[in-house]
């Protein structure tokens, strides 16, 4: 299954972009999912993802549009974040000191915590390509007795 979003770099968009994920993760997999586990875990990871391109890539400009692709295979899916802005320089995040009280840059660590693979690609065609990959376990029935 493939699925695509172009939404405005506005945050006001997140909960569609949020129940745009999860629907069609919903769709595909229904009730085979632990969504009270899953659903957190990937609402998390895209907010961090989303409001990353609004706030720092597109820098609060709402007419550059987000592409979000999604990819689900079995069930291993794949979702890409696309932004128009001047992207960031990897070889530059230096992870934040838990010692200082430092107010932003967890969002790298929080992602990748969060999903199984995490790649960033700058300048892809004229955009930058957030791919966030992780493989959604089958809920296991548990009988209590």
């Amino acid at each position: 299954m493939k699925s695509e979003l172009h939404v405005p770099s506005d945050l006001n968009f997140l909960n569609i972009v949020e129940n745009w994920l999860l629907g069609c993760l919903k769709i595909q997999l229904g009730e085979s999912v632990d969504w009270s586990r899953q659903s957190s875990r990937l609402r998390l990871a895209l907010v961090e993802a989303y409001s990353n391109v609004v706030r720092h890539a597109h820098k609060e400009q709402a007419n550059l549009p987000v592409l979000l692709r999604l990819e689900l295979k079995n069930r291993d899916l794949a979702l890409e974040v696309w932004d128009y802005g001047e992207g960031f320089d990897m070889s530059t995040y230096l992870a934040p000191n838990p010692l200082e009280k430092q107010e932003g840059g967890y969002g790298w660590l929080i992602m990748n915590r969060l999903m199984d693979k995490v790649e960033y690609q700058l300048q892809v065609d004229g955009a930058n390509c957030l791919k966030l990959e992780a493989t959604l376990p089958e809920l296991v029935n548990s009988t209590a007795e």
